[in-house]
């Protein structure tokens, strides 16, 4: 047989490490696709002279494209299967991804549980990304809920690593040379900075964009995502495709830009749940929280750590379970994370 079913729940194994198939090379047309499929116009990757102005030597790569990316890569072995992309946690931004880097990813198994039903079980991995210099530029932590192939297939121990709820504001990774001493607040879009932003403030981003189903397809064949229940309507009971929990994250993270502009660059992922699936038609909006901040060592830096929450259809009313626990039925994404906003 050479054809590749890809892997079920029975076929993975404590310890082990995956090298994904098929290297990358990011260029502008990732870029420009992008900023095309999603209204991401934060100035730190849309401008070259602004970048320079901020100390680096150009535009990087938008930080999702690198994650949208790496997570691609990885498809075929870990989720080409799933039921479901359950969350993520201890994820970092090591280095920039410059046009003509190439990417490339691995994964490592670090936790195996078999659900009660038999039927499927949830695999945890440590996955990088790494560049053409074998440098790692991207590490994350996420688990996904997998179907078993032979149901009679005996669960493995059952091992659910320990993970950090939230990446320490001293473990951040700054790009080397940052610099917002001399940060143009005009042509960021927003004169809002570090010092105003309070812990506990909440932010409705007042945008709304609905997601239609070639722009979704389009999304997720540019990142090389194969998971069946993107593209194979006969995956699912109801006959409906998925949208990729990636193109929720990048359509929330583009929409926070109103109120968060100066919010430049994702350095940290804490914690990530895809609370409820989306489909074409779905509206998206977007609030989000500011849960700590910190300072940094780079001149003009701060570190802010937000929660980005994305729900569909009416006005976001900054709420997120109900009182059994679960997650209301209108959240779709619920995003811990760490960015860099000038002093």
């Amino acid at each position: 047989m050479k054809t590749n079913p890809g892997r079920f729940f029975e076929d993975y194994r404590l310890g082990e490490v995956i090298a994904h198939a098929v290297p990358r090379t990011v260029s502008g047309g990732e870029r420009a696709l992008y900023h095309a499929l999603y209204p991401a116009r934060h100035a730190l990757y849309s401008s070259d002279a602004f970048a320079r102005a901020c100390g680096l030597k150009a535009a990087p790569m938008d930080d999702l494209i690198a994650f949208h990316t790496v997570f691609g890569k990885t498809v075929p072995d870990i989720s080409l299967n799933a039921i479901a992309n359950l969350g993520y946690a201890e994820g970092r931004w090591l280095k920039p991804v410059w046009a003509g880097d190439t990417l490339r990813s691995e994964s490592q198994v670090i936790g195996l549980k078999e659900n009660s039903n038999g039927k499927s079980g949830v695999v945890y991995v440590r996955t990088r990304g790494l560049n053409q210099d074998d440098e790692v530029v991207l590490e994350y932590v996420r688990w996904v809920m997998v179907r078993k192939r032979d149901l009679a297939a005996p669960a493995p121990e059952t091992v659910v690593p320990e993970l950090q709820k939230a990446v320490p504001a001293g473990a951040l990774v700054l790009p080397v040379g940052l610099d917002f001493s001399r940060y143009d607040f005009t042509l960021a879009g927003e004169p809002h900075r570090w010092g105003d932003y309070a812990v506990g403030e909440r932010i409705d981003h007042v945008d709304g964009v609905t997601i239609e189903e070639a722009e979704h397809m389009l999304a997720t064949r540019l990142w090389q995502n194969t998971a069946k229940v993107h593209f194979d309507a006969t995956n699912r009971e109801d006959g409906r495709r998925l949208i990729y929990g990636g193109h929720v994250i990048s359509l929330a993270r583009a929409l926070s830009f109103n109120g968060l502009a100066n919010a430049q660059m994702i350095v940290a992922l804490n914690a990530g749940a895809h609370a409820n699936p989306c489909f074409s038609g779905d509206t998206v909006r977007a609030w989000s929280e500011v849960l700590d901040k910190a300072g940094t060592a780079a001149p003009g830096v701060g570190a802010i750590r937000l929660r980005l929450v994305a729900v569909k259809h009416g006005a976001p009313e900054f709420a997120l379970k109900g009182q059994d626990g679960k997650y209301l039925p209108e959240v779709l994404l619920d995003l811990d994370y760490w960015a860099l906003m000038p002093l």
